[in-house]
């Protein structure tokens, strides 16, 4: 009974072992496939300057994703697979909660359908070579089997033997009957968990991703008495990730954000297109070679019907809805009030304010240093307050000026403007016509000074208003001014009021410091 009972117990406890160790090993995989909803906030790029134009190709700013998704997690260990996040997540700035054992591991699938990834990954395989015949416009199909990798000649294999694609009197193109395996059409962030039980959880999925920006756009309609113009400002979001944020809740951030990466952008390269190429000449054929690595492409491929064909699609919308403004610490956080999408490769606008009628004055400014004037400039200038027809917080961006001529609008003057707040003093700047002009010329000199005359001709029928700001030089010093001299930043600023078809002039001399 004994020796029986022993090994009883012992397969037992073998059986036990065993089973512990299958329900250890086995990790079930969850998947999400998109998230309940979505919140996206823009930041804009911290190198651009504020009143500049985005780079449309190259877009350095970053965005705030927060996303809810709802998913069912079993007892033990067990991969939560979160498709559909950006394909330029930071992955170390991701932050999961709602777990109820919080995050073992975090991974991002970073090997992303593209046209170039597709091509590598189906090295040796079977694949539709389109021929499009020119002139007749037919177009035939056949089998081949892809021999090179994607950087370089594309080489196939068909029933005639080898040859470069798209090197002859036809157009070629590649249709894939698959995706290769592995292969994931959508960026996808894994995390692995520990539950102790069962449970279907709201989990939050917060994180950065690069490739975003956005910019204010500024449209003044100036009032044929050049005193007053209609500005209307538009918020642009940009995007250049392949992933597409339905119905998300969208908002922009103005202001400088303190923030260091030391490892700086890492986009990818533009849409990781393949070209194909005719760099044989003659020759044998080289043998097949293995597919390369393929660094974070960008997805640029659509299924439909069982097949696989290289595409890119590019939109844009506007919409006619205005932002609100909410303080954000010493930041503004400009806010869309109703749900909308941020679209992968694509841009928005959304209407930020209208204010007609506002009050601005026109001046031509040029700078002064010491005696040699730089080129001229024309200001609007108008005062950011309530009373005043603004009173609003002002992101930087571009400018347009337009003026009425007849029954059209004509643009007569390209700027920007830096970010303004309540109370500050705007003033956009483009270059002005020759009809307001600037000379400068010595009457005299001597032994460590000189004197200079300023004069400024207005060949415009109507009087206009002018600056010139004076950066005067260490070694100098002002003496004889003609006319009485304001400041402004710090410097002498000379005003005048210049005629119609008229001249208004400024001498002083320049003497040189002694050290005293």
């Amino acid at each position: 009974m004994g020796r029986a009972f022993y090994p009883a117990i012992c397969r037992c406890l073998i059986a036990a072992l065993l089973a512990c160790g299958a329900r250890g090993s086995a990790q079930e995989v969850i998947t999400s496939s998109a998230p309940d909803s979505v919140a996206v906030t823009i930041y804009r790029a911290e190198d651009r300057s504020a009143d500049s134009a985005m780079d449309l190709g190259w877009l350095e700013g970053y965005a705030l994703i927060t996303e809810k998704r709802t998913v069912t997690i079993p007892a033990g260990r067990a991969t939560i697979r979160f498709e559909g996040v950006a394909g330029g997540m930071l992955p170390e700035s991701a932050l999961v909660t709602g777990l109820p054992s919080g995050v073992r591991e975090k991974n991002l699938d970073a090997e992303l359908l593209s046209p170039k990834s597709l091509y590598a990954r189906s090295w040796g395989r079977p694949v539709i070579l389109r021929r499009m015949h020119p002139g007749t416009g037919r177009q035939t199909e056949e089998r081949a089997i892809i021999r090179s990798a994607p950087d370089g000649a594309v080489i196939v294999q068909t029933r005639e033997g080898f040859e470069v694609a798209d090197c002859g009197p036809l157009d070629d193109s590649l249709v894939y009957p698959a995706v290769p395996e592995g292969l994931s059409a959508r960026p996808t962030l894994s995390v692995e968990t520990d539950s102790p039980e069962p449970a279907r959880v709201t989990v939050a999925l917060s994180y950065l991703a690069w490739g975003f920006d956005w910019q204010t756009n500024y449209i003044l309609r100036m009032h044929e008495d050049g005193k007053r113009a209609d500005l209307t400002a538009w918020v642009t979001l940009a995007s250049s990730d392949p992933t597409s944020f339905a119905d998300a809740e969208t908002a922009v951030v103005g202001g400088k954000v303190n923030r260091e990466d030391e490892r700086g952008y890492e986009g990818g390269e533009g849409d990781e297109e393949l070209v194909f190429r005719c760099n044989l000449r003659g020759g044998p054929v080289p043998a097949p070679v293995p597919p390369m690595a393929v660094d974070a492409p960008i997805m640029m491929a659509d299924a439909a019907a069982g097949e696989i064909i290289v595409t890119a699609q590019r939109r844009s919308e506007n919409m006619m809805t205005a932002v609100t403004e909410e303080q954000l610490g010493d930041l503004k956080l400009y806010r869309v009030p109703f749900a909308t999408t941020v679209a992968a490769r694509a841009q928005k606008q959304v209407a930020m304010l209208d204010k007609p009628g506002v009050p601005l004055s026109i001046i031509y400014s040029v700078g002064i240093a010491d005696s040699n004037p730089s080129g001229m400039k024309v200001l609007l200038r108008a005062r950011n307050r309530k009373e005043d027809g603004l009173g609003v917080a002002m992101p930087g961006g571009p400018v347009a000026v337009f003026e009425p001529h007849g029954k059209e609008w004509l643009l007569v003057g390209q700027g920007g403007l830096f970010d303004k707040a309540v109370g500050e003093e705007v003033e956009v700047a483009f270059a002005a016509t020759e009809q307001v002009g600037i000379r400068s010329e010595e009457l005299a000199s001597g032994e460590g000074w000189q004197d200079i005359q300023l004069t400024v001709s207005n060949a415009n029928p109507w009087p206009v208003q002018f600056e010139g700001d004076l950066f005067i030089g260490e070694e100098y010093k002002l003496q004889n001014v003609s006319s009485a001299l304001a400041r402004k930043n710090g410097r002498p600023l000379w005003k005048a009021h210049v005629p119609a078809n008229g001249s208004a002039t400024l001498r002083y001399r320049l003497r040189e410091v002694d050290g005293e």
